[in-house]
């Protein structure tokens, strides 16, 4: 479990999803749509680093650490920490994940004291909701990756609402493909917001 006691060095923290029309992002836990380049992108975006060396702290809601292919682990360049209110070992956790909190704070924490500061570059939120919801609040948060996956899912989990006043749509972002992809008959658009001074 987390037990982080220094002083915490500001992390970027960043959240990645994609979200159809209604804001559907989930269902039984698992994607409800097919979009191979797009997981790609996602694949990519978040085991991407600037420097060598580094590494991204990856924040994984228990469920969706669970629906994520045990054959894709371990990404490169990333750790992985967990959360679970109930889990109480990280050896209780399915493998390749290197830490286990029980909320979204713990994992900042861990990710922002010594000795991970030290090679952590970016924080990365991969859901669920309630950690979405949080560090959406959190000062440190400064990108949403959010794709539009422009059709109608059934879905059982959505992603929050944010306040667009906050987090700005950005016409175009390094790295980030621009304009309407379409994938198995299904459109979809990369988006980036970007928390704007307050």
């Amino acid at each position: 479990m987390c037990d982080c006691g220094e002083k915490a060095h500001a992390k970027p923290i960043r959240l990645i999803a994609a979200a159809c029309n209604n804001m559907g992002i989930g269902k039984n836990g698992y994607l409800p749509w097919n979009l191979p380049s797009e997981f790609t992108f996602f694949l990519d975006t978040i085991s991407s680093v600037s420097t060598p060396g580094m590494k991204n702290l990856l924040v994984w809601g228990r469920k969706c650490w669970e629906a994520f292919p045990e054959s894709l682990r371990p990404l490169p360049n990333t750790m992985h920490v967990v959360l679970s209110r109930t889990l109480r070992q990280v050896i209780s956790v399915p493998k390749h994940a290197q830490y286990l909190c029980s909320d979204l704070q713990g994992s900042v924490k861990l990710g922002s004291t010594h000795p991970l500061s030290e090679v952590i570059e970016t924080i990365w939120i991969i859901g669920g909701v309630e950690p979405y919801i949080e560090a959406l609040q959190h000062p440190w948060c400064d990108l949403v990756y959010l794709t539009d996956v422009q059709a109608d899912f059934e879905c059982d989990t959505y992603f929050p609402e944010f306040n667009n006043n906050v987090y700005k749509l950005v016409d175009e972002f390094p790295g980030v493909p621009s304009g309407i992809q379409e994938e198995n008959g299904i459109k979809f658009k990369y988006q980036v917001f970007k928390k704007v001074a307050q």
